[in-house]
């Protein structure tokens, strides 16, 4: 018999609210001077008290609206004890028995629940010279989400964590950046013959979508190779070694047990039914377009697949086509071809050449699309335009007007270069009265080049058959 392997995903975002998750610090634990945000509360000082930050409250329920999960009616905070130098307080602010959110489904996974807790400081260790910790990160509000174990292979796991990731930042609750520790992926893996649950491992802490897929192929393998070789698997805690692509055993896996949970005797349990900031439909008035509603308007534009998913998951990219799509006086052929640009020579003119979308006018690049539409200019003459276009003054029109760029489609202007090709490129024209009529598109290109793309290639074909006949 094979193995199934069955995956749950643990993952942990960031929120990007205002202050810390139960004190007024500033929420900025990236490109700051270590330990410049903090305070009493988030340094455990004796005395302290925390007191719940309702911006991030109000985010968790946000995201439970779009996953269709179901929100609590009664919620509260309760303490995870252990202790590790990230943790001054030897215990994690979190939730256990109450979240505020439970089931709901994502990407076709089906959610367990969703809770709010803190977040730990950062610690740098050292080789020979000791550790530091960074206090910035230590209370920053982090929601976790847990799935159930349904998922059955990497490519499934990877697919969740980037739809998760494209949620986030479209409900703009979390920046969600993983090479920043904005949003850690945990996995539980297990392997078994039959239809219980093996025994679970869990992977913690990838940071990219990368080390998803292979953490998870590495332990089904692993396990797998063990059990056939009649070995007995350890719960345990794993890490993920990026440049031997493989995991490695950290420590015997916890049970809630060993946390010691219970409620926090500091914050009073939230009645989240009669909390007027947390209304299902203040928070529904509030919700962005979502990422599957925005896929299905798309789709009825004709845009295909590749490039839907191309433009949803770039705010920027997103934020300008549908500035472009709104204008009702488009055609189709005009709004296709604006996304066909958008995926690919404009996406390369950001990346390769750091040019900003915000300098390219919409008015400028629609007039560009809609010559290129009506046969005003060709593909070449539209390419060269474009990058020019970028902090312009000038439109695409009167831009290919002045250097005579328009498109040549009469016969008059085109016959001298015809005739001019035909006398250079006498072996290929005898190609095509033998029958290759492939070679004509030889003919076609030396036209273009000679028209610096201007000329109509449609009818340089055209009139290159009737000038050889």
């Amino acid at each position: 018999m094979s193995y199934t392997p069955t995956i749950g995903l643990e993952v942990h975002a960031e929120l990007n609210t205002e202050s810390k998750m139960f004190c007024g610090c500033t929420n900025q634990p990236h490109g700051s001077e270590p330990n410049s945000f903090i305070c009493p509360v988030c340094m455990a000082h004796p005395g302290t008290l925390p007191v719940p930050n309702e911006q991030a409250i109000e985010m968790v329920l946000k995201f439970g609206q779009a996953v269709n999960a179901t929100p609590a009616k009664f919620s509260e905070f309760d303490r995870k004890n252990y202790f590790y130098p990230d943790i001054p307080k030897a215990y994690q602010i979190s939730q256990y028995a109450f979240p505020f959110l439970e089931g709901g489904k994502l990407k076709g996974v089906e959610l367990t629940r969703v809770h709010l807790e803190e977040d730990t400081a950062r610690s740098q260790h050292n080789k020979g010279t000791g550790s530091l910790v960074d206090f910035n990160r230590a209370g920053v509000p982090l929601m976790e989400l847990v799935t159930e174990p349904v998922i059955h292979d990497s490519d499934t796991a990877s697919a969740f964590a980037k739809e998760l990731q494209l949620l986030l930042r479209t409900l703009g609750i979390s920046k969600a950046n993983m090479e920043k520790g904005e949003m850690r992926v945990e996995a539980n893996i297990s392997v078994s013959k039959d239809n219980t649950l093996g025994t679970k491992v869990e992977v913690k802490n990838l940071n990219s979508f990368k080390a998803v897929e292979g953490a998870i192929n590495y332990e089904i393998k692993r396990q797998t190779e063990m059990l056939e070789a009649g070995k007995e698997l350890a719960q345990e805690t794993r890490g993920w070694d990026e440049n031997k692509a493989r995991t490695f055993s950290q420590r015997s896996k916890e049970t809630a047990k060993d946390y010691r949970y219970f409620p926090d005797p500091d914050i009073p349990k939230i009645d989240v039914s009669n909390h007027t900031e947390f209304s299902t439909t203040r928070l529904s008035e509030n919700t962005p377009v979502l990422p599957d509603i925005k896929r299905l308007n798309y789709k009825n534009l004709g845009l295909p697949s590749a490039a839907i998913e191309t433009i949803i998951s770039s705010e920027e990219l997103d934020n300008y086509f549908a500035n472009v799509a709104s204008d009702e006086t488009l055609s189709s052929e005009v709004i296709k071809l604006s996304a066909n640009y958008l995926t690919s020579d404009i996406a390369a003119l950001l990346n390769e050449k750091g040019l900003k979308l915000a300098d390219l006018r919409p008015l400028y690049f629609v007039e560009l699309m809609t010559m290129l539409v009506d046969d005003k200019i060709g593909s070449r003459v539209a390419k060269d335009l474009l990058a020019g276009l970028f902090g312009s003054s000038e439109g695409p029109l009167k831009i290919a007007m002045d250097r005579n760029l328009l498109q040549m489609s009469d016969g008059d202007s085109l016959q001298p270069v015809i005739d001019e090709i035909i006398s250079e490129n006498q072996s290929v024209v005898d190609e095509v009265r033998s029958g290759k009529e492939a070679a004509v598109q030889f003919l076609v290109g030396q036209g273009m080049k000679k028209t610096k793309g201007a000329a109509n290639p449609g009818m340089l074909k055209k009139m290159f058959i009737e000038s050889i006949k």
